[in-house]
């Protein structure tokens, strides 16, 4: 019953999807983030709903009669630039017909990113998709939370099958990254329930991203948390709630949670954390001879670790954002990504500067700080995952780039008025000290 009821509303959608391909996009994120397809059991468990929803969007963008306009700004620039570097590196990989099948999932991701800016121009598209984003991610998070309470934190929480946070510390990182959309939903919101329903989701997704035993999500919820209170307009209130959830929190969860934690203060003693290490030398190793283009993607096999890495034998990703990039895209690429996340948390410094105390856009200000506090997870938490190609964090590079682009127009249109607006009040000035004369 619910393959038929997914699929009756997914299929039954690319008509309309066709002539509003601004739905599409919304379709397909969430498709892509939550993976609803994957709840189910039958024949929906592996349709490719995202690639027919990407077809109907695609043809929208052709035939619809909707406004489109891809904005160009130095972040879409740098986003292009570094999704074409790794098609060159893709050209140059050690084993380019291993690396297609994932150079094929990215460039999929990244076109769709940049046909969702092409397509989303208003505030209310902004919103949408900031639910979208914040929804599909909080509903693996309430679930692991409620799963965390009822079992005692003793078993850990996954995410759903075939996906990027597939991983217990991928969908942690990904959690930790939701919080600061939620608070941001919360502080838009009018009706009392929602307000509290979101606060109630706040605080299990804390604990589910305990819940996963992820000690990099520990980290991660650790700086988000810090960064949340820096952004926060309502200081006093957000730190008393945090004194009161985040020790009750970690008091809930058992011994075994507590040593997994202190673990990290003896990583060296630790097989998981020195296979890491192990993978990220021989990323760096392998960038030092190949510094422009890397080793192309799915590098993480015997042959590589054989040249590269300390210990040959001890194969694993490289579980890391920031090493991901160097090994797979030499330096090159990973100074576009630093690059293109640098931009982004220039644009969104820029929004709140400009947008704060403004009246009609305190919504935005809003925005761009807990966009600020969702990258903080992500750089943190994506020091030890393989997330570089996750498609979150690029979908609120769209958030950011849209907003600033409304911001922006927003303030022209008042520079406009006030210099229309000039001559006459300059007249009206002259007139008025006339009659004083007189």
């Amino acid at each position: 019953m619910r393959d038929i009821a997914l699929t009756v509303f997914l299929l039954g959608s690319l008509p309309f999807i066709v002539w509003r391909p601004a739905f599409g996009v919304f379709l397909w994120v969430w498709v892509s983030v939550m993976n609803p397809h994957r709840l189910a059991w039958g024949f929906a468990y592996d349709f490719q709903f995202a690639q027919l929803i990407a077809i109907a969007t695609l043809l929208g963008l052709i035939f619809s009669r909707q406004p489109r306009h891809l904005p160009v700004t130095p972040v879409t620039a740098v986003l292009f630039a570094m999704a074409a570097w790794m098609s060159v590196t893709t050209l140059f990989a050690f084993d380019t017909a291993a690396s297609l099948p994932m150079w094929q999932r990215v460039m999929k991701i990244q076109i769709m990113i940049f046909v969702t800016l092409a397509l989303l121009h208003s505030k209310q598209h902004v919103q949408v998709l900031t639910w979208i984003l914040a929804g599909s991610v909080a509903f693996f998070a309430l679930k692991g939370g409620l799963f965390t309470l009822r079992s005692g934190g003793e078993h850990r929480v996954w995410g759903p099958a075939g996906s990027f946070i597939e991983e217990n510390n991928a969908l942690a990182v990904a959690t930790v990254m939701t919080i600061p959309l939620l608070r941001y939903l919360q502080l838009q919101a009018t009706n009392r329930w929602i307000r509290y329903g979101l606060i109630a989701a706040m605080a299990l997704s804390v604990f589910s991203a305990l819940g996963s035993q992820s000690r990099g999500a520990l980290l991660a919820i650790a700086a988000m948390l810090a960064f949340l209170w820096l952004k926060t307009r309502t200081k006093v209130m957000t730190g008393l709630v945090l004194l009161m959830l985040v020790p009750v929190a970690i008091a809930f969860m058992p011994e075994s949670w507590e040593d997994r934690m202190r673990s990290i203060q003896t990583y060296e003693e630790d097989g998981s954390a020195m296979g890491r290490i192990n993978a990220w030398l021989m990323a760096f190793n392998l960038a030092k001879e190949r510094p422009l283009t890397g080793g192309g993607f799915e590098i993480y096999n015997a042959e590589v670790f054989g040249r590269y890495a300390p210990d040959p034998t001890d194969l694993q990703g490289a579980h890391s954002i920031y090493f991901t990039m160097l090994g797979e895209h030499g330096f090159v690429g990973l100074f576009l990504f630093l690059l293109l996340w640098l931009l982004v948390w220039r644009d969104a410094s820029w929004i709140d500067r400009q947008a704060r105390g403004r009246e009609g856009w305190q919504w935005a200000s809003d925005l761009a700080r807990m966009m600020q506090v969702s990258l903080v997870g992500y750089a943190v938490g994506g020091a030890f995952l393989y997330l570089a190609y996750y498609d979150v964090p690029y979908n609120l590079l769209v958030v950011i780039v849209l907003t600033r682009i409304l911001v922006e127009r927003h303030l022209r249109s008042a520079d406009q008025a006030k210099a229309a607006t000039a001559p006459q009040q300059a007249l009206q000035t002259i007139a008025e000290r006339q009659a004083s004369i007189r």
